[in-house]
């Protein structure tokens, strides 16, 4: 049920529930309808529209007439434990990747990437990723000055970095430390998910090494939650 008491409004409550559903993989296709969600928690007609309506908004919903609502976006799964591009993981669920170039130039990382890599210059490389053109992520990527210069030269809103470095420049990935939190994006990269301040996103991090141990990559990225998920399959080993 909604919590009658909580300062969250209920249409709020009710959004973030239907987005939990979506993202859970209970809703896939048509969702109830008005008078499914009114007896279940109680609430009123409106409030049940003014989420809905949210939703529709942000792209997550449609409105089919005289169907119903409709999900308009599916999750996309990351498997960790895997090196996969966020290119693999969209065409794996059978959806159209793009990316978009934002900006690029030499610099000097802020202190926590240079203690996370070691790179007291850096090549940044800044692009917003789309599934079905639909904006899901902004990436910002830290290189060797040498690597990132080198890419830069490819058409970068029709490429797959991890191609790029691998079978353009020749440098082979050996491993990776990835880690994924919840938090909020950067002020400036907002208009480029059209999500609202305040929202909460994933964010993952990732610092590939080469075979020789070096580090080759840092990137720092930013995926709209209620489209991006990361799964993990765990074993135990008896005897």
């Amino acid at each position: 049920m909604l919590d009658q008491k909580s300062y969250l409004p209920l249409h709020l409550q009710l959004k973030n529930r239907i987005e939990k559903q979506i993202t859970d993989g209970e809703f896939l296709d048509q969702i109830p309808s008005e008078r499914d969600f009114m007896n279940k928690f109680g609430i009123s007609r409106s409030t049940v529209r003014e989420a809905i309506n949210l939703l529709v908004r942000e792209g997550i919903l449609e409105k089919r007439h005289g169907k119903g609502t409709f999900v308009s976006v599916k999750p996309l799964h990351d498997w960790l434990g895997n090196l996969s591009s966020t290119t693999e993981t969209i065409r794996h669920i059978g959806m159209k990747p793009g990316a978009k170039l934002i900006t690029h130039y030499k610099t000097t990382p802020p202190a926590y990437i240079q203690e996370q890599t070691g790179f007291k210059e850096a090549y940044f490389i800044k692009r917003v990723r789309f599934a079905n053109d639909i904006p899901i992520g902004v990436e910002r990527h830290y290189y060797p000055i040498a690597i990132g210069e080198a890419l830069i030269k490819y058409d970068l809103d029709n490429a797959t970095l991890y191609d790029l470095v691998q079978h353009e420049l020749g440098i082979q990935f050996a491993e990776a430390d990835q880690t994924i939190s919840s938090g909020q994006m950067l002020q400036e990269d907002l208009d480029y998910l059209d999500i609202t301040p305040g929202t909460n996103v994933l964010i993952a991090e990732r610092v590939i090494q080469d075979q020789a141990g070096t580090i080759i990559e840092m990137e720092e990225a930013y995926y709209r939650s209620d489209m991006y998920m990361f799964k993990i399959k765990l074993s135990r080993k008896f005897g």
